[in-house]
């Protein structure tokens, strides 16, 4: 870890280092561990073990994932195409129970800083 903080040190923002060094490490986590894939893989398997009116719920910690999420909730695929049935309506696997997704309050993030980026979402399957 030393030697990847050295080697890239340098381009670290002056008064930004420590936010700097967060991202890159979290994007080196992110793509060791395969954790997009993953997500990606327990989202398509939910349709499949969810029955009617059955709820996902999952909590994301960062944007990408959020993105992943929400497109899928919303659209029924990563890309959040809109797919649409002879007449024009929207065909979707779910319905959104939280719109935006919840996000933690001040007590909380007082009480534990690494929540603030998460966000939790909700959709029942139809």
């Amino acid at each position: 870890m030393a030697d990847i903080s050295e080697a890239i040190g340098k381009l670290a923002p002056f008064r930004q280092e420590h936010k700097f060094f967060a991202k890159v490490f979290q994007a080196l986590r992110i793509a060791v561990n395969n954790e997009m894939e993953f997500l990606k893989e327990m989202l398509l398997q939910s349709l499949e073990v969810l029955d009617h009116e059955g709820r996902l719920v999952v909590i994301t910690y960062h944007s990408l994932e959020d993105r992943l999420v929400k497109n899928f909730m919303r659209t029924g695929n990563f890309e959040g195409e809109e797919k649409k049935d002879f007449y024009g309506n929207p065909v979707t696997p779910f319905r959104l129970i939280t719109k935006k997704g919840i996000i933690p309050g001040e007590e909380e993030i007082s009480g534990n800083n690494r929540v603030r980026s998460a966000r939790l979402r909700i959709a029942e399957k139809i």
